[in-house]
């Protein structure tokens, strides 16, 4: 996916209240943007960073800009991040669209299907249901959480992905494919685990997952402030 209009740059001064940052930008001061982010942000929120965000002219939103890149210079975490969440979803829907994921099923693809009733526990949606007839399920998730070359997720306690690997591994059980894809938006990740430290609740119901079937794979992004796109698998390690 291609940014229009192009991004700006800027310097994040900070991010507070989970959906706000102030990003100091050339010739306007201090500018309040919105930060499509959940989680914790660690190691991509530090004061000082260049980040890019996009402007949209919708009138009726509070806030312009939305936060997208944050460059970090975190050690062996340095690198590039998206730090919007819902562009893994987009990038991945453009990848499913052009059969750029090897080993997913042909067909069309249908974005926030509900989660299967099986047993009515389930609740919500998945990202995405792939294929006619009886679709792959597939579960989509931001990793921006650099340690060493290693992407962990979650970066914050996530009692939503937890809620989704169960619901999976239900689907798997009961004969569905289901599919969970870490999207590593960070340029540094080269492998993706379990944050065991930061949620090992939601690190023992992936584990489960996979043990009832579940494909759980990882894909690494390119990530320029121009563009961002799918780019190779990753290894996961659980």
């Amino acid at each position: 996916m291609r940014f229009s209009p192009p991004l700006e740059s800027g310097a994040l001064v900070r991010r507070y209240k989970r959906f706000l940052a102030d990003v100091e930008v050339a010739g306007h001061g201090v500018v309040t943007m919105h930060c499509a982010n959940t989680g914790a942000m660690r190691g991509c929120a530090t004061p000082g960073s260049r980040v890019w965000f996009s402007t949209s002219t919708a009138a009726r939103r509070k806030y312009a800009h939305s936060l997208e890149l944050v460059a970090t210079h975190d050690g062996d975490a340095a690198g590039l991040a998206c730090v919007h969440t819902a562009r893994a979803n987009a990038i991945v829907r453009e990848a499913l669209n052009a059969g750029r994921i090897p080993g997913l099923p042909a067909g069309p693809v249908r974005s926030e299907p509900p989660i299967p009733d099986l047993d009515r526990a389930a609740a919500g949606r998945f990202d995405f249901a792939v294929g006619d007839d009886r679709p792959m399920f597939l579960e989509v998730k931001s990793v921006t959480l650099c340690r060493k070359g290693i992407g962990a997720f979650p970066d914050a306690v996530s009692e939503r992905a937890k809620r989704h690997a169960l619901a999976l591994a239900r689907c798997a059980e009961a004969g569905h494919r289901a599919a969970l894809l870490f999207c590593a938006m960070h340029t540094g990740i080269r492998q993706v685990t379990a944050a065991d430290d930061i949620d090992p609740s939601y690190a023992a119901a992936l584990r489960a997952a996979a043990v009832a079937g579940v494909e759980v794979t990882a894909w690494s992004c390119r990530i320029e402030p121009g563009e961002l796109a799918l780019a190779t698998p990753l290894p996961v390690v659980l």
